[in-house]
């Protein structure tokens, strides 16, 4: 559970709120500091005070958007309950998170692997509770899904993307 949630009228607030929303419209390398400043209405300066640079704002802003992200495809999983069909519930999860991102214009801040780190927590998530005893799975069906992500903020119409995820068909091994 994080520890502090900004509050919106606050300066720090503010740049969050500001970067959840150029982040996910636009890549990181075409977003600039004084962009962000300026959509807060704040100075750089508060940018750096209060996350130390671009891509403080951005680990800040993608960790909470992918927390919600998490939530929703971790309760999708959770809904199709222990006796499910694993390769289905892996399915429903893909596509609450492609709703969610759609629905909420996260596809650039979500389409693409986290910045600045090698910690995917969506491919691990998706390791570990949908396809644990084959963790390179995890990490393909992540990618799979921020390129649906990246086909839609191209151009691609959602429900492609939708037909295309509902389309994998895993043939997971059973558990051990």
């Amino acid at each position: 559970m994080r520890e502090w949630v900004p509050v919106s009228t606050s300066p720090k607030g503010r740049l969050a709120l500001a970067a959840v929303n150029e982040f996910g419209a636009r890549p990181f390398d075409e977003v600039t500091v004084a962009e962000l400043a300026t959509a807060a209405k704040v100075t750089t300066g508060a940018l750096y005070h209060h996350f130390g640079s671009k891509l403080g704002l951005y680990a800040f802003a993608r960790e909470d958007v992918e927390r919600r992200l998490l939530d929703r495809m971790e309760g999708a999983i959770a809904a199709a309950g222990p006796e499910s069909d694993r390769s289905a519930a892996a399915t429903a999860a893909l596509l609450v998170g492609l709703d969610f991102a759609v629905r909420e214009g996260f596809l650039r801040i979500l389409g693409n692997p986290p910045a600045g780190t090698e910690h995917d927590r969506l491919a691990e998530m998706l390791s570990q509770s949908v396809v644990p005893a084959t963790p390179l799975l995890g990490r393909m069906l992540a990618a799979s899904w921020r390129a649906a992500l990246a086909a839609i903020a191209e151009g691609a119409k959602p429900e492609h993307a939708r037909t295309a995820i509902a389309a994998l068909k895993l043939n997971l091994p059973d558990d051990e």
